[in-house]
């Protein structure tokens, strides 16, 4: 069985608060599924600077794969 997908990507650029702008982009144009990247921030780092995949899981109304990124670049 052979499953063939369409995937329409699009690039946006936006001014503000890039967890706000993302949200509302993702709402507007009823995309089907975010991706978006960590930076591999540490849970206290995270704590202070904040987190844009963090908000977006949690406040975007579609489902999100956060991808992290690979290990040589975390240490």
């Amino acid at each position: 069985m052979q499953i063939l997908l369409q995937i329409r990507t699009e690039t946006l650029v936006l001014e503000g608060e890039a967890k706000d702008m993302i949200c509302q982009a993702v709402e507007q144009m009823h995309v089907d599924l975010l991706i978006v990247g960590s930076r591999g921030l540490g849970k206290i780092r995270r704590a202070f600077l904040g987190s844009v995949s963090d908000y977006c899981a949690h406040h975007a109304n579609c489902p999100i794969l956060i991808v992290k990124p690979p290990k040589e670049m975390t240490n």
